[in-house]
């Protein structure tokens, strides 16, 4: 007959273990969850070059998986209603297989197009689900474990901005590498192992994992407080996605190589990692109440000091950066803490993601389009700074302790 004394410690070992590959699967999922986009920027001149696709076509297509998170973000509560968390994520991250392979694809450029929005389709549910799981399965550690997870996901992020052009001009036997094969590598090498892990922490979850969240009205789409987290969730977006698509422009604007210029967008990234790591330190005592409108503020001076003196480039995009990291994981805590538990979050996660994904959607269009209009970059960097003061203001309210209806 087994002691009280050997089963506790039994079942205390088996809950480590299952912590331990449930914390390993959600860093799998996070390093996913930027290199297909990232990798794109760096290498947009490549595509436009290979393609024929003009710089405002090229706006659109970086645009694009922004307007399937918009269109799909609803969506996901459903899904993981149907399907539960776990096999939710599993099948997105699928799908997100799938979408990396396609866009590479030689042949017709509808291929380009149709694969990057299989990739927003699929990175949509993992967004929206995401906070949910993480409120789920670590309650009483929401800030730290958005934490790690924005980091690992600005982190890789930043890695796929820095090694996909070197990576394209990598010879070969026919030739330089490419784009195509570039942006593959890059963006599906670790799709696989994310889709072993997640596989493995949903069995051993067992039926937590797979169970369906109750259909519940939480009333999201009329409540204040979810309104206040999706403009905060698309104002940061917007930043963030203007400023990974255009730096490396901007960059070689100011006579830097394209090498150089990714390697800019990949510190920006890096920072952004840094960024993450720092919040929960600012999410204490009464700094907590202010932490939302307090985080855009270091980009506010690094764009206003990109406008003013843009030869010093890599010294601001350290700044933008550091804010970029701090602010989605502040959009991504907001979704959990603002939520009385994970059902109330997969709904708040799926409306704030839509909404804000609509609005940041339109970012890197306009960012591109006031530069072909003016031919200057001083334009859209407003631009970026209006969003940013938006961002702030809209953080005084966002930031008081109250929750969503459910």
């Amino acid at each position: 007959m087994t002691s009280p004394a050997r089963a506790t410690a039994g079942s205390t070992s088996r809950t480590t273990r299952l912590t331990v590959i449930l914390v390993v699967a959600v860093c799998l999922v996070a390093a996913n969850m930027r290199p297909t986009i990232t990798a794109l920027g760096p290498v947009i001149d490549q595509i436009g070059a290979d393609t024929g696709l003009s710089i405002a076509a090229l706006g659109v297509l970086a645009a694009v998986p922004l307007a399937a998170w918009a269109l799909f973000s609803p969506l996901a509560h459903e899904v993981a209603r149907r399907f539960g968390l776990g096999g939710a994520i599993l099948g997105a991250l699928g799908l997100l297989l799938a979408g990396a392979v396609v866009r590479s694809l030689p042949g017709p450029v509808a291929l380009l197009w149709i694969g990057t929005a299989l990739i927003g389709m699929a990175l949509a549910v993992v967004n929206v689900l995401m906070p949910a799981v993480v409120k789920r399965d670590f309650p009483a550690r929401v800030p730290l474990m958005m934490a790690v997870y924005t980091a690992l996901l600005g982190g890789f992020g930043a890695l796929a901005s820095g090694v996909v052009v070197p990576l394209s001009h990598l010879s070969t036997a026919g030739g330089e590498l490419g784009w195509r094969w570039a942006l593959v590598l890059v963006g599906g090498v670790l799709i696989p192992p994310a889709i072993a892990g997640w596989a493995a922490a949903s069995r051993r979850k067992g039926a937590d994992a797979t169970a369906r969240p109750p259909r519940r009205s939480t009333g999201i789409w009329r409540d204040r407080v979810a309104w206040l987290v999706a403009a905060y969730m698309g104002l940061q977006s917007a930043m963030f996605y203007m400023s990974v698509t255009w730096f490396a422009a901007i960059s070689v604007s100011t006579g830097r190589s394209e090498v150089a210029a990714g390697v800019d967008v990949m510190l920006y990234q890096l920072f952004s990692t840094a960024g993450a790591l720092v919040l929960p330190l600012l999410l204490r005592g009464r700094f907590e109440r202010w932490a939302p409108a307090a985080v855009p503020v270091l980009a506010v001076v690094g764009t206003v000091g990109l406008m003013a003196a843009p030869d010093l480039i890599t010294g601001w995009v350290v700044l933008i950066g550091l804010s970029s990291g701090a602010s989605l994981g502040m959009s991504l805590t907001l979704m959990a803490v603002r939520a009385r538990d994970h059902v109330a979050s997969s709904a708040l996660s799926g409306m704030a993601q839509s909404v804000g994904y609509l609005v940041a959607a339109a970012g890197p269009i306009v960012f591109g389009a006031l530069y072909s209009a003016t031919g200057s970059w001083l334009w859209p960097l407003a631009l970026l700074l209006l969003v940013l003061v938006g961002q702030s203001v809209v953080g005084v309210f966002a930031g008081r302790p109250r929750f969503v209806r459910g």
